[in-house]
């Protein structure tokens, strides 16, 4: 079903990009044909459809593997009324509306044991050290893919051939640009704007700049395909709102980036590259054919494929939680936004950077090991909820690491961030506990030596994410089991209370009763005395 599904997003989308016709590349017509599980070769045929020749022996494996399946379940019993129930098991997972048959409900705060969806866009194996984006190693991509070439894998599925790719990044390069009164709203922001404050809030007024992209005033199934609908018309419609977003965020956030410094913004171009474009609006001054530096556009880069996709972490499942509601992908994404602001989400990368500017340095690591199993310390940038072993996206940023030092010099936390994690991985309090470092340890040295503000890393890991949001975007439309979300709770109040009035009543005895006096400042009470 997931890949007829993509083979079919794939025609619609080589459609959309170059029309009905054939591309013509060296004079010969180059095709779009897919089979499940493959790249896809130009002028391939469909494989035709044969019998599967087996041994008896290899077919009673084949049913018997399917009937344990089938009868994987487990028994719930209520020690109180006695009542059991059969609940099925699928793929690992149980329904929780099943202990709705004994009156339960599932309590989860943090959803640490809960499956929102299910999706086949990112695995992730924490006790292993495992990340694959479609199936493909977090480690293969950066090494040999570029950030576009990751986002047409998440979005649709499949990797491109070189024809797709290359529509592929026109689209997105032709949508980098902003309407004139997005760059007036920009302006309007405080010289001293949080860039993220701006990106967020830019994002979310981008919907206001396309009505026919909003499911509020053109209906619900807007990007929905039901019988009804013209199924290539509604894809097209979806992939209208990822150009646009994938094209005018960075633009957005280099504005922002502008606005904080004072310089005036720079328009965006199209031939230097996805990364390479994002640091010419950054950094062009006066110059007529400013070309950033490569090795840094490849670092950046391979940075941004790194932070792509990350499963259902807290942005996504705030992304999934609006897209849930039909509401535009602008407005779904900007949430998404709000999500990654968070200093425990994207803000975590610029605590490793407050640590180590805290340690100072080597000679002082060994107390502050101390003070960390003490719990005076916290040890920032180790452990993961997901990760029980080496996070893969570190190891892989460590080697970004080197290759921006020698353009730029050696950032001085770099040696006691090494030397934190060589003695931090050598004792054994953090190995039995499987702290290990994760991908915000080293990041942010890196985006440090790149010169940027630490206020400014969560914008960089905005810029990436909206790939792997839109991609679970996608996935949500077309899920049958998709519908709004609506958790519940469990009731802690009173039960029942009478009603007493305002003049009867005794001063509250709340816990925040006396702050409910809030701040008055030097200035009102000025005021106050004078009357």
């Amino acid at each position: 079903m997931d890949s007829e599904r993509t083979n079919r997003r794939l025609k619609i989308l080589k459609q959309h990009l170059g029309g009905n016709q054939l591309i013509e590349e060296n004079n010969s017509s180059i095709d779009f044909n897919f089979t499940s599980g493959t790249t896809p070769v130009p002028n391939a045929t469909k494989p035709v459809s044969q019998p599967m020749m087996t041994s008896g022996k290899n077919n009673n494996q084949q049913e018997s593997t399917k009937k344990k399946e089938d009868e994987h379940y487990i028994l719930v019993k209520d020690s109180v009324t006695g009542k059991e129930i059969k609940v099925p098991v699928e793929k690992g997972a149980i329904r929780s509306t099943a202990l709705e048959q004994l009156g339960l409900r599932c309590l989860d705060p943090g959803f640490m044991n809960t499956c929102v969806a299910k999706s086949s866009i990112c695995y992730i194996d924490g006790d292993k050290g495992i990340l694959r984006y479609r199936g493909y190693d977090i480690a293969e991509l950066a090494e040999k893919s570029n950030f576009l070439e990751v986002a047409f894998l998440l979005v649709n599925g499949e990797l491109p051939d070189q024809n797709q790719l290359k529509l592929w990044e026109d689209r997105i390069m032709k949508h980098t640009y902003l309407h004139e009164n997005m760059t007036t709203l920009l302006k309007q922001f405080r010289y001293d704007s949080h860039p993220m404050g701006m990106v967020i809030s830019s994002i979310a007024a981008l919907g206001t700049f396309y009505e026919d992209a909003n499911p509020s005033l053109q209906g619900d199934d807007l990007f929905v395909k039901t019988p009804e609908k013209d199924p290539q018309y509604v894809e097209q419609l979806r992939f209208k709102q990822i150009y646009r977003l994938l094209g005018k965020v960075p633009t957005i956030a280099a504005c922002s980036y502008r606005h904080r410094i004072g310089k005036p913004y720079n328009n965006p171009v199209n031939h230097l590259g996805y990364a390479g474009n994002f640091l010419y609006m950054l950094d062009r001054l006066s110059e007529s054919n400013y070309h950033p530096n490569p090795v840094l556009c490849k670092a950046l880069d391979k940075l941004w494929i790194l932070h792509a996709e990350h499963e259902m972490n807290c942005s996504t499942a705030a992304v999934r939680h609006l897209s849930s509601s039909r509401v535009d992908p602008y407005t779904a994404v900007a949430a998404g936004a709000g999500a990654l602001y968070g200093p425990l989400h994207g803000g975590a990368c610029e605590a490793v950077l407050e640590m180590l500017e805290e340690i100072k340095t080597k000679e002082n690591i060994p107390k502050f090991i101390e003070d960390v199993k003490a719990k005076k310390k916290k040890l920032m940038g180790f452990g993961h909820r997901i990760y029980k072993n080496y996070d893969p996206r570190a190891k892989i940023v460590k080697q970004v690491a080197e290759e921006v030092f020698q353009v730029l010099g050696k950032e001085p936390l770099i040696e006691i961030a090494e030397e934190l994690e060589r003695i931090a991985l050598s004792d054994p309090y953090f190995k039995e506990r499987k702290l290990y470092p994760n991908v915000d340890f080293y990041s942010g040295i890196i985006y440090r030596a790149m010169g940027f503000p630490s206020d400014y890393f969560p914008v960089l890991f905005l810029i990436p994410r909206i790939a792997g949001w839109l991609a679970h975007w996608m996935e949500s439309l077309d899920d049958e089991d998709t519908k709004i979300y609506r958790p519940r709770q469990v009731y802690t109040g009173y039960d029942i209370r009478s009603y007493v009035p305002l003049n009867h009543r005794k001063p509250s005895q709340t816990k925040s009763a006396e702050s409910l006096k809030s701040f008055i400042s030097t200035m009102s009470k000025r005021r106050t005395e004078t009357r």
